[in-house]
Parts: structure tokens; C-alpha cells; sequence
């Protein structure tokens, strides 16, 4: 089977967005960890937006922690308000703070229990980012064992280095180097970015269905991302317990209700009821310890298969 899965770096403008709010969220549960932190941020050309929702009792400089991460020479726009009433009697009772459908995986192809087109292309984009720690992208296409063509474009690099590096790090049967030319502006310079855009490169790579939600700047009562985090940690443990080739995990849940809708497992094709976790918001915050500021690091490199303690 044919199978494509691209990566970016850090330095991209959608992550580098995804890394601010995630920064913000780890400066407000650092002083208090039951805040409740819901951020989205855009920017490019010189000006950063951060609006949402904050319900927290720490006091947090946003424009200062954003400028540490992008520079002084941008302007910083922030509209922050409380969460809704409505939304937090609900979560003050232990129930999810929104609707939603979350999806976890876990397979024997790699070592990190993610799919091998996903490690490839990420792997890549990690040593390329080393030599180039500016804005870039790669893409790797395989079939079955054989990668057929890799795709690698990266801000500041010289073709004939960047094919070079390229080359001795995977094997392919084509390579297309900066395949529209070098270029040197990039980043916000180049591009806007947005929080939360970079969803498959955040889950597993486009062959492995996602519930849709974001989850950078989100706490963990957002099941979006809390619940995400579990449906991965339950799936790696049952490729383990079953010696299973493939897990899929689905989660659902209401708005302001603990119990999910929905709590399956798929192990190698065969459908079983998840019965032995505790799928509650607060459950799932106990067990991976979920209100810790943990999350910036989550922002860069996908948050599976990095060895969160939810890919245990």
C-alpha cells in the first residue's frame, strides 16, 4: 500500500502558534494547576492575536511570554476572558467540557507504536532541523518497506547540502530538494500561522482517522486533547496486553457529563468495551497527571510516540 505523510519544524508558522498558546498554558497551571485555559493564537507579518477563554487564579504576563518566544519586534494583541458560567458548572462537577469524539492508535510497525510512514517523515525533519533550525517541511512517500519519494524544503538551505543531508539520513527512490527553489524568508516573515492547524501532523499521519478536535492550549478538562491523550495510552496498552498488530480507540463524550457515549477499542479488527479505565475527565487527569505544566513540549514534535506518559 501506498502511503504519504509530510512533517514540519517548529519553526512553522502553525506550530509556532501551537507552541505560544501551550507556553501560555504551562505559565497558567505552573501557578495554578486547577486553571482552566482554552487559547488559540494567530500571527504573521509582524503581529501575534492570543483570544480565549482563562478561569485562573495565577497572574500571567501573555504578552511577555509571547515576545520571549518570538521576538520584540512584534505586536502583541491579547483578548483574554472567562470561561462561560454555562460551560463551568458542568466541568465544576467533573463533567467533560465539550462535546466531542476523540480517536487513539497504537501499532507494532515501529518502535514507538506509530505508524512507519509518520516516523520516517518526522525522524527526517528532526536531523534536518538540527543542521536548519528555521521553518521547513518534509514528506515521505513509501510503499510497503520501499520509500519511493521524499520531499524536503527548508528556509536558508542550499540545495546541493540540503540533498546531500538529505540523502544520507533515508533512502529513496526520488528526491525533491527545495523542489521550488532556495528561499530564505520564511516563518512568520513569510506566512501566518494558527493554533491547532497542524492536526493530522499532531495525531498520526493521514491513513489514521482523527476525532477532529485540537489540542494545543488546551487544560485538560478540554477532553479534546485529555481525552485523546487516554484513548492513546489505552490503545499502546492494549497492543501490549493482546500482542495485537493494530488498536484503534474511540472516545465520546457530552458536554458537562463524566461518562463517555462511547468507549471502544478496535484490536486487529475485533470491536471489545473499554471497561477496566477510568475515562472521566478527572480520571484521566489523575492517571497521566494532567495538570502539570507539561504541555510546551508536546507543541513541536507530535504528541504521540514521543515518550509522553501516555505513549507508555
Amino acid at each position: 500500500m501506498v502511503k504519504t505523510c509530510e512533517f514540519v519544524t517548529p519553526k512553522h508558522p502553525d506550530k509556532m502558534c501551537d507552541g505560544i498558546v501551550d507556553n501560555l498554558l504551562d505559565a497558567y497551571i505552573a501557578q495554578d494547576p486547577t486553571s482552566r485555559v482554552a487559547l488559540e493564537a494567530m500571527g504573521g507579518h509582524g503581529v501575534i492575536n492570543v483570544s480565549g477563554e482563562v478561569t485562573s487564579s495565577a497572574t500571567v504576563d501573555v504578552k511577555e511570554i509571547v515576545k520571549a518566544l518570538v521576538g520584540d519586534a512584534f505586536v502583541i494583541n491579547s483578548t483574554i476572558s472567562q470561561q462561560s458560567p454555562e460551560i463551568a458548572q458542568g466541568v465544576d462537577i467533573g463533567g467533560a467540557g465539550d462535546q466531542g469524539i476523540m480517536k487513539g492508535y497504537a501499532c507494532s510497525e515501529t518502535e514507538s507504536r506509530m505508524p512507519r510512514e509518520y516516523e520516517l517523515a518526522r525522524n527526517l525533519c528532526k536531523k534536518l532541523y538540527e543542521q536548519y533550525p528555521y521553518d521547513g517541511k518534509v514528506q515521505v512517500t513509501i510503499n510497503g518497506e520501499k520509500v519511493i519519494a521524499v520531499v524536503a524544503s527548508f528556509q536558508n538551505s542550499k540545495n546541493d547540502e540540503l540533498s546531500t543531508l538529505v540523502r544520507s539520513i533515508i533512502q529513496a527512490d526520488e528526491y525533491y530538494i527545495n523542489p521550488a527553489g532556495e528561499w530564505n524568508m520564511g516563518g512568520f516573515d513569510a506566512d501566518s500561522g494558527l493554533s491547532g492547524r497542524k492536526l493530522i501532523i499532531d495525531n498520526y499521519g493521514p491513513e489514521v482517522t482523527i476525532g477532529g478536535g485540537s489540542f494545543s492550549g488546551k487544560d485538560y478538562t478540554k477532553v479534546d486533547r485529555s481525552g485523546a491523550y487516554m484513548a492513546r495510552k489505552i490503545a499502546v496498552d492494549y497492543l501490549k496486553k493482546y500482542q495485537a498488530s493494530e488498536v484503534f480507540v474511540k472516545l465520546a463524550y457530552a458536554i458537562g457529563r463524566a461518562e463517555p457515549l462511547m468507549r471502544v477499542a478496535v484490536v486487529d479488527g475485533k470491536e471489545i468495551q473499554i471497561t477496566d479505565y477510568d475515562v472521566r475527565p478527572q480520571g484521566i487527569k489523575n492517571f497521566l497527571q494532567l495538570d502539570r505544566p507539561i504541555y510546551a513540549q508536546t507543541a513541536s514534535w507530535g504528541h504521540f510516540g514521543n515518550g509522553f506518559a501516555w505513549d507508555i
